[in-house]
């Protein structure tokens, strides 16, 4: 993984947005922090070593390869995320994604979590077909889709959601009729305020329980 762009010198949360297949830190610039005015969130926009985090489409069988590249980025994310925490002690943490950076977030929170924070995944879905179950007691979760996803299919998302559930996360979920492969106005709202809350002391998806 390359160096992490900075955005921001927030100090209440720290927000780690995770690019998809193909894409970089100025589309995740574009796509989500240039749509928030959050002047209290430290936003940190990592890279992947190669184009993508995996090369394999999300819901094909893990192979040996894709398993090692998958535990490589997974491995990287953990990096920042201790190295972030380490620099801001006591800042809660968001952990954010689209498209294959959404599948990543949520392996990561399924082997890594639970934490002081949120996750907030953009058209995502578990990698690989048979999938370890995690530990999420009570963490903030909002998940969202649309229902014709060219890369995401709609029953990869609904399981995720599942597993997400057994996990005991605190989930919000929106699956958008017709929705291109991108990040909706909606979307970034709902992010906005999970940031808010933290920012304030407050629980984030308050309203919203399994």
């Amino acid at each position: 993984m390359t160096a992490a762009r900075i955005i921001g010198t927030g100090s209440r949360v720290i927000c780690i947005v995770l690019h998809g297949r193909g894409q970089s830190q100025d589309d995740m610039e574009q796509a989500v922090t240039s749509r928030l005015s959050l002047p209290d969130v430290r936003f940190v926009l990592p890279k992947s070593a190669r184009a993508a985090w995996y090369d394999a489409r999300a819901v094909d069988t893990l192979t040996d390869v894709t398993r090692a590249q998958l535990d490589e980025g997974l491995a990287a994310i953990d990096t920042l995320v201790a190295s972030e925490r380490a620099a801001h002690p006591g800042m809660p943490l968001v952990l954010a994604g689209f498209s294959q950076g959404a599948c990543m977030a949520v392996e990561y929170a399924m082997t890594r979590g639970p934490w002081d924070g949120a996750l907030c995944l953009f058209t995502g879905c578990r990698v690989g077909t048979d999938h370890a179950g995690g530990s999420l007691p009570g963490l903030p979760v909002y998940a969202s889709c649309g229902d014709a996803d060219p890369w995401i299919p709609a029953p990869a998302f609904l399981e995720m959601a599942g597993d997400l559930i057994r996990a005991g996360v605190r989930l919000r979920t929106d699956v958008f009729s017709g929705r291109p492969h991108e990040v909706s106005g909606t979307e970034i709202a709902v992010l906005g305020g999970i940031l808010t809350d933290l920012g304030a002391g407050r629980v984030p998806l308050d309203g919203w329980h399994p």
